[in-house]
């Protein structure tokens, strides 16, 4: 039995700890953790105690980590944005294979520079591009590269961001400002872009434009407090009310999306579109208050404490509790990205903040048929390739829940499973750095288009 692949964790929040960490629990004989370094301890603890990292292996900051020198095979980066680059590249030079939360860098410069060092390092650099590694994603590829569809003409692709996250994320969270972060159509967007080269090839020319942002003082309620618990008098008319949220909602409007059982999907509908009749309920019923104790993202996101009191604080005190209008975001909260590839065929990326669902959706126009498709991570997914000629429509239908309703539909766990092989010798499963560098540039380019109200002719290094 070969000895699994070893690893050391950069950042153990979100990412780091929910989505990748698991896998190592789930699988040991692939993949085992023995470092970590998070400067928040609580969670350095978390991730630490889940894997059984002894105290010597746990450190406040990467720079402390790296300088033991190399302690594992592959090394995940799963910091902040701004923190990606930096870390990454030293990893790289010091001898680690790794993987990279997106994006790679949040400029264009700190992003070839990644890459520039993993060629010359020769190490992997994988990119969390996880959306290649789902059924629907790749089933899409086969189709497109086929040549089922004839030649590509055009091609329409939306990342709709339903409203809820828009606001946690975007409005109120850590992704509201372009200085803190990066451009949010590379935040948002970078799956999407890659999805687009990963079918088409380079992009050669783009433009973008994106109208003003919805979230702003002259747009809130009258009376509206810059906090929502702060007695706002609209607060059971604003969709994007804090408490109502994280409090009452945030379970159900995930049980609404997620649960393959279609009466319990049915009760979360009643209760979203019954706020005050769901709030009585609970209050009135502690059984009903403690099934849908939920505490997952982006409950978890609020407050390291998740208990309902520690909510009410957070909202209280955080960010998170804010009015949607009195905020200090600047990012845009929809943008449109049109593009030319070198393939010949022209493509349409449009970013939407304000959706009823979080799904993407997309149209591929060819010579021969046209195919329509949704991603719903696991939730109605379905690509439909309507014949030209025949006019027959063949349905690929992934089925409900079939693909999981946690990871990017599946996503994540493959993305790990095809590091860890590639790390173990198989290269050819992973995408190259190179290749994932492509939507950074479409993205800089975009966001450059943007500011500068011209067309882009995209350089590459």
């Amino acid at each position: 039995m070969t000895s699994p692949v070893t690893a050391v964790m950069v950042g153990a929040g979100e990412r780091g700890y929910a989505a990748y960490g698991p896998y190592a629990l789930e699988h040991p004989d692939e993949l085992r953790f023995v470092a970590v370094a998070e400067p928040n301890e609580a969670r350095r603890r978390r991730f630490a105690a889940a894997h059984r990292i002894p105290p010597e292996a746990q450190f406040r900051s990467w720079e402390h980590l790296l300088a033991h020198g190399r302690m594992a095979d592959g090394a995940f980066i799963c910091t902040m944005d701004q923190m990606h680059a930096g870390p990454a590249v030293a990893a790289l030079r010091s001898g680690y294979h790794v993987l990279l939360e997106k994006p790679i860098g949040t400029t264009r410069a700190d992003a070839i520079s990644v890459v520039d060092t993993a060629e010359r390092t020769e190490k992997l650099l994988q990119v969390c591009h996880v959306l290649r590694h789902t059924s629907f994603f790749l089933t899409l590829h086969e189709i497109v590269t086929s040549g089922r569809l004839g030649e590509l003409v055009s091609v329409e692709h939306r990342e709709n961001v339903v409203y809820w996250h828009m606001a946690h994320s975007y409005v109120r969270g850590n992704w509201r400002r372009r200085d803190d972060s990066c451009p949010i159509i590379l935040a948002k967007c970078s799956h999407d872009l890659d999805i687009l080269a990963w079918n088409l090839g380079r992009c050669r020319e783009l433009s973008s434009f994106a109208p003003p942002r919805y979230f702003r003082p002259e747009n809130a309620p009258d009376g509206a407090p810059p906090r929502c618990t702060d007695g706002c008098p609209a607060a059971y008319d604003c969709p994007w009310f804090a408490p109502r949220l994280y409090l009452d909602l945030v379970p159900l409007l995930h049980v609404a999306r997620r649960s393959p059982n279609l009466v319990e999907r049915a009760g979360a509908r009643f209760s979203l579109r019954f706020p005050r009749i769901t709030q009585w309920l609970r209050q009135s019923a502690p059984p009903l208050e403690r099934a849908l104790d939920y505490r997952d993202w982006p409950i978890s996101a609020i407050s390291e404490d998740t208990s309902r009191a520690a909510r009410r604080r957070a909202l209280e005190e955080g960010p998170y509790g804010r009015c949607v209008f009195h905020c200090d975001n600047d990012v845009v909260d929809h943008q449109t990205v049109a593009m030319r590839f070198e393939c010949g065929a022209s493509g349409t990326l449009v970013l939407n903040g304000h959706s009823h669902e979080e799904a993407r959706t997309m149209r591929y126009d060819g010579t021969r048929a046209t195919l329509r498709g949704k991603f719903a991570y696991g939730l109605d997914d379905v690509i439909e390739i309507h014949d030209h000629r025949t006019g027959e429509v063949e349905r690929i239908d992934f089925g409900v829940g079939a693909a999981g309703v946690t990871g990017h539909g599946g996503g994540d766990e493959r993305l790990i499973r095809t590091f860890v092989r590639a790390v173990g010798g198989d290269r050819d499963a992973a995408a190259s750095s190179r290749e994932a560098l492509e939507s950074h540039l479409i993205a800089f380019a975009a966001d450059e288009a943007r500011l500068e109200h011209r067309v882009v002719t995209l350089w590459r290094p």
